[in-house]
């Protein structure tokens, strides 16, 4: 096992599998569709076939992965109509929870907002898909829990957990890290001046943008 791994390897090891298959998945490494060898993967972890068990459930009820008798595990697939339906669900909670965030003008709120599109700027410099979808995904919840709203928090969650494996796909492009490098900056200015209507513009830009690069993506495969 390299030593970046066990750097960051957690106390258990359930929690160290979920974290290292949630990393395989948002990275791009697991694709939509591959199937999970559950003996080559716990070799390659130098864990037991138990926490892997219990990690592939905790990722089923996430919607990360789903099991077929008699064949095992695979990472979720999603049709184009699922994954658009997602988004267009995504835009309606989104929307709410950014109007009341904007309206609410927390402390901080685009301070910590900068900090984290530096995290997401860095990421899609040196290409790395894993720290870019992660960084992005922080950026987006900053937001959305200035809402003061856990439940709406919480619904959006699910969302974004159902579709992690699709934004490894998008972010694997240059120009597509790019744009939503740009866009981030574009929400950040609107929040900066208090301009709800620029503010959910420019994630709606940003979602539309993701929606129609995996439509071409998934046409492709």
């Amino acid at each position: 096992m390299s030593s970046a791994v066990q750097k960051r390897r957690p106390p258990t090891a359930q929690q160290f599998v979920l974290e290292e298959l949630r990393r395989a998945i948002t990275g791009g490494e697991l694709r939509p569709g591959d199937q999970i060898r559950q003996d080559a993967l716990a070799a390659r972890l130098d864990v037991s076939r138990v926490p892997l068990r219990e990690a592939l459930k905790i990722l089923e009820g996430e919607g990360l992965v789903v099991h077929h008798v008699h064949r095992g595990y695979f990472v979720a697939e999603l049709s184009l109509a699922d994954l658009e339906e997602v988004y267009r669900i995504r835009e309606l909670l989104e929307s709410e929870a950014v109007r009341v965030a904007v309206a609410r003008a927390e402390d901080g709120l685009t301070a910590r907002l900068e900090r984290i599109q530096r995290e997401v700027e860095r990421a899609a410099e040196a290409g790395d898909v894993t720290e870019m979808a992660a960084a992005n995904r922080r950026f987006h919840f900053a937001l959305i829990e200035a809402s003061g709203m856990p439940r709406l928090v919480r619904l959006i969650g699910t969302l974004w957990d159902a579709t992690d494996a699709y934004r490894a796909l998008y972010y694997t492009e240059d120009p597509h890290r790019e744009l939503a490098v740009r866009e981030h900056r574009a929400v950040i200015s609107a929040v900066r001046h208090g301009d709800t209507a620029a503010a959910l513009h420019w994630l709606t830009e940003h979602r539309a943008h993701a929606v129609a690069a995996l439509r071409e993506i998934l046409d492709l495969e």
